[in-house]
């Protein structure tokens, strides 16, 4: 799950960091009243959605006088923001942040993450912080220190001054490092973060640590113990389907072909899509029922399959071990019949109870295409959507 902006400077300033002082504006109707309870008439403006890349697209914006601001405001609020994170359809702009300015004079970058590959805590820090840090990676990956950890209730400070060292800090502002960096990883773990990233993290002329920008990313599968993070969900950052799918239980992710794609098991799944690109076509969506699936959920995924209006033909690829066959055949057919199916329907069975499935289907009347295997299923689905 992920937050916005100013949502997640707030639990970083619950827990001992520095930010800007902000305000929040969902309309333009606040902006003068808000405004008082900020100490500087130079204010940044931020555009705040689910996607890194707002500066480049113009959703951050400096601002000298109160006219300044409402004057962007409009032109940002209600806005369809497009970054290199967005894809091309962008992200409708629906809350704004004001914060102060500062007083910048070196900007790093600093994030802590679950790094699934190691099974450790990697903590990554530069010295060149800001809107370029993707091509400090690609070009200067010197300048990039990764320090990798095991779980431990503390970051020892070994490991703290190999983090620090790119900062090259002294004093105070080296203190406030170490206490930073103890305090993103106690969010971490206390919060269930799977990512939390401060970019950029300022020294300002006064030598204090500031975070300017962060972004923290939550385990959906830790979210049952922090009803407090899963308040700060924004629906309207949420894909709809996507949003109806978790209501079921169903792991759903949009993709941007035609061939709606039901499947038991993630793995299979993943096959599943990627034998339909072999044969010259592309999955529309990514969607795992799961092994134990019961008739109503088999139904709810058909439904969340058609209502994406790209969906020019279904293929439903299940093994059954744990999910019966039979039980995923009444569950489409009963679908396939409540929303009138017209497009091609391609089902492969195997496993437990296929016969019994396979006749369910047969004996339903229905226009289904039937495939013995798996490459079977593919062709006959890419070449009826054709």
């Amino acid at each position: 799950m992920n937050i916005h902006e100013y949502q997640a400077k707030e639990i970083l300033k619950q827990f001992g960091i520095s930010v800007p002082k902000g305000v929040v504006i969902l309309d333009l109707k606040e902006i003068k009243k808000k405004i008082k309870n900020l100490n500087s008439t130079n204010l940044i403006l931020k555009a705040q959605i689910h996607a890194g890349g707002r500066g480049k697209a113009g959703g951050i914006k400096l601002v000298k006088n109160v006219d300044d601001l409402i004057e962007e405001a409009k032109k940002m609020l209600g806005k369809t923001l497009v970054t290199h994170q967005t894809g091309p359809g962008g992200k409708k702009v629906k809350r704004l942040y004001l914060e102060e300015t500062c007083d910048i004079k070196k900007e790093f970058y600093l994030s802590c993450l679950v790094d699934r590959s190691s099974s450790k805590i990697a903590f990554i820090s530069s010295a060149e912080g800001g809107m370029d840090i993707e091509k400090v990676a690609k070009h200067k990956p010197e300048k990039i220190v990764t320090v990798k950890m095991n779980l431990s209730k503390l970051v020892n400070e070994n490991d703290i001054k190999k983090i620090v060292q790119p900062f090259a800090l002294s004093g105070k502002s080296q203190e406030q490092a170490f206490n930073v960096i103890q305090s993103i990883y106690k969010i971490l773990i206390e919060k269930d973060a799977s990512l939390i990233e401060i970019n950029p993290l300022i020294l300002t002329k006064d030598d204090d640590l500031l975070c300017l920008d962060a972004k923290i990313n939550f385990d959906d599968n830790a979210l049952y113990r922090h009803p407090d993070i899963v308040s700060l969900k924004d629906f309207n950052e949420e894909d709809p389907i996507e949003t109806e799918a978790s209501k079921h239980d169903l792991a759903y992710i949009k993709l941007d072909g035609k061939i709606g794609c039901m499947v038991n098991g993630a793995g299979l799944a993943m096959a599943t899509m990627d034998i339909i690109k072999l044969y010259g076509s592309n999955p529309a969506n990514f969607l795992d029922v799961g092994g134990g699936a019961s008739k109503e959920k088999v139904s709810a995924a058909f439904k969340i399959i058609l209502s994406d209006k790209n969906v020019k033909g279904i293929l439903i690829n299940i093994f059954g071990g744990i999910m019966r066959c039979d039980v995923l055949a009444q569950g489409v057919v009963e679908a396939a019949k409540e929303t009138n199916l017209s497009m091609p329907l391609v089902v492969r069975l195997a496993g437990t109870n296929v016969e019994l499935g396979k006749e369910i289907l047969k004996k339903s009347n229905l226009k289904i295409i039937s495939a013995n295997n798996l490459s079977d299923a593919a062709k006959k689905i890419v070449d009826a959507t054709k």
